[in-house]
């Protein structure tokens, strides 16, 4: 009886660590395979040695050396596989035959496209171009190009009716924050859910992404990797879209044809609609293959972000010299907070969670305490303005994201210390941080619904 729960117990270790090799690998899953198989013949041989299973799990595992390693070592094996894995999935010449679960997804996608393609133009047919004054596309865009991405989840994850229901219904609350209550093109609270609706409904897709199972941070945090990757991959698509884009107006002017009206009214609006979906089905096809972007980008940038908030924070000390808070000048402010964030995210995501503290580490910690020194700053003069000046929705914004923004960077920095000095473990930096996805959704929703009736739309 005890070795069958010994057993049990061993098949559960190596069930987890299959799920962090093919989250965290950059190599093919057939690869994975194969390491799982040298696994299990070194937990093998240690266990007829003596040890008991957990013990040679540890063992094997530890002996088996970095998984970075390993993928380097597959990818330079195998570069041709990785190549080829860059084609349409289920292609022949990949290995992967086609097959009909791949071709009924690559439908599915299509359709997806299709229907973000067709959402951006058929307000077009109503009256709301693309080049007026009116603000219609500003307040709607994510309106139309991200419940096709939800659908496209919805589908793939085989989502319950339910949660359909709950995803409907919140599209259908941001459709009445952007459209029914009466505001001006002008109004601050325009510009508001302009901003902030996007990033209400982008978590709204993430309950697609992970088929309603919201409070499993591991499947929180898949999340937020997908949002890394697919902001990369889409990027790329923008990057050969202007390429082509330059390409059409180019060779048609070459024959006196002006192609410019073409580009501007179909080109870029479907392309980049489009681009939304298709970029998710790449990330999904090919996460195995460059599922690390993100987290290498933070590599390179938390040093430079680092340097230059700590060399901002002595000029402020050297000058005296207060922090202008004009909107555009806020602006900057939080979305450098947000890429602080951002960057720290990234970093935990790609982060072994027994590994112990590195110098990489303690450079994060430097800049999550760097940019709450900002945060600080910046807040005690918004908090001055609004006494001596009154109230208005771009400063009670503002003021909340900073304050919510405050909270996250100073209890991740508290955890953070925790870590390097070996008093607490790595995973509820991990989970807080997931966590605390709910409170940037409440408070986009707070600020698309509540925020422009309380100042009477203004």
């Amino acid at each position: 009886m005890v070795a069958i729960d010994g057993d049990k117990d061993l098949e559960s270790q190596i069930a987890e660590w299959r799920s962090y090799v093919r989250r965290r690998s950059a190599v093919h899953e057939v690869d994975g395979e194969e390491l799982e198989d040298h696994l299990r013949s070194m937990v093998g041989e240690l266990t007829a040695a003596g040890l008991r299973p957990d013990e040679a799990f540890l063992v094997a595992v530890k002996r088996m050396g970095s998984l970075d390693e390993l993928s380097r070592e597959f990818a330079r094996e195998h570069s041709d596989r990785l190549w080829k894995q860059l084609v349409l999935a289920g292609s022949p010449d990949a290995g992967t035959p086609a097959t009909a679960s791949s071709r009924s997804d690559l439908l599915v996608m299509a359709l997806c496209t299709a229907a973000a393609v067709a959402a951006v133009k058929i307000p077009v047919a109503f009256g709301y171009g693309f080049d007026d004054e009116g603000t219609f596309y500003a307040r709607n865009l994510s309106l139309l190009v991200l419940p096709p991405l939800a659908a496209y989840f919805a589908w793939r994850r085989r989502v319950r009716p339910g949660v359909v229901a709950v995803l409907a219904l919140l599209f259908a609350l941001g459709a009445v924050g952007a459209n029914a209550y009466p505001l001006g093109d002008d109004a601050q609270s325009t510009v508001l859910t302009a901003l902030h609706l996007p990033l209400a409904l982008w978590l709204v897709v993430g309950v697609a992404y992970v088929a309603g199972d919201w409070r499993s941070s591991r499947r929180r945090m898949d999340f937020v990797r997908f949002t890394g990757e697919w902001s990369v991959y889409y990027v790329l698509i923008a990057l050969g879209g202007g390429v082509l884009t330059g390409v059409t107006v180019g060779t048609f002017q070459a024959i006196g044809i002006d192609a410019s009206n073409f580009v501007e009214s179909w080109l870029v609006p479907c392309g980049a609609a489009g681009a939304v979906v298709v970029a998710a089905w790449l990330v999904e096809a090919k996460q195995s293959v460059i599922e690390n972007m993100a987290p290498v980008l933070t590599r390179v940038f938390t040093p430079l972000f680092t340097a230059v908030l700590l060399a901002f924070l002595v000029a402020v000390l050297w000058t005296r010299t207060a922090i202008d808070v004009e909107r555009d000048v806020l602006i900057l402010f939080d979305l450098l907070l947000v890429v602080v964030l951002g960057l720290l995210l990234y970093a935990i995501s790609a982060r072994d969670p027994v590994a112990p503290p590195t110098i990489f580490d303690r450079l994060q910690l430097a800049l999550v305490v760097s940019a709450l020194a900002i945060d600080v700053l910046v807040l005690l003069e918004i908090a001055g303005r609004i006494a001596e000046w009154g109230s208005t929705p771009n400063k009670v914004a503002a003021l909340g994201l900073n304050v919510i923004l405050l909270a996250n960077l100073a209890w991740s920095a508290w955890l953070f210390a925790q870590l390097i000095r070996h008093r607490a473990p790595f995973t509820p930096l991990e989970r807080w941080q997931t966590g605390y996805l709910a409170v940037y959704a409440a408070w986009a929703w707070a600020v698309v619904l509540v925020l422009p009736p309380l100042f009477d739309f203004a």
